[in-house]
C-alpha cells in the first residue's frame, strides 16, 4: 500500500472530497488522519476523522450507507484527497444523496 507524503493541517487532518465514481457528483467533504487513511486503503470503504466526536468513523457503519472505495486520488499540492466510491445509500446525514444539495443566494 503506497501511501504519499501528504501535507496535513495543524491538527494532523486533510480534507476528503467524496464523488460518486459512476455519476461524478460530489457527495461529502470530511477530514481525514493518516489512521483513517490507512483504514480506508485496508478496508476498501471510507474512514474518516471526525472532529466533533474526536474518534475515528467508518462511514455507514450505522446506517449501512458505507461508500466502496474505487480509487483514491490526492492533489497537486498532496494537501486534499479525492475519493472516488459506490455509494450503498445517502451521504448525508439528513437523508439526502449529497450533503451539497442546499444553494446560496
Amino acid at each position: 500500500m503506497n501511501i504519499p507524503d501528504l501535507t496535513y493541517n495543524a491538527d494532523g487532518l486533510v480534507p476528503c472530497i467524496v464523488q460518486d465514481a459512476d455519476t461524478l457528483e460530489v457527495l461529502m467533504m470530511a477530514w481525514m488522519n493518516a489512521e483513517s487513511l490507512a483504514l480506508t486503503l485496508e478496508r476498501g470503504e471510507t474512514v474518516f476523522w471526525s472532529r466533533s466526536r474526536q474518534e475515528l468513523w467508518h462511514k455507514g457503519a450505522t446506517s449501512g450507507n458505507v461508500q466502496k472505495l474505487v480509487e483514491l486520488r490526492y492533489d497537486c499540492d498532496a494537501d486534499t484527497l479525492l475519493a472516488l466510491v459506490h455509494p450503498a445509500g445517502p451521504a448525508c446525514h439528513t437523508g439526502e444523496r449529497s450533503c451539497f444539495f442546499r444553494t446560496v443566494g
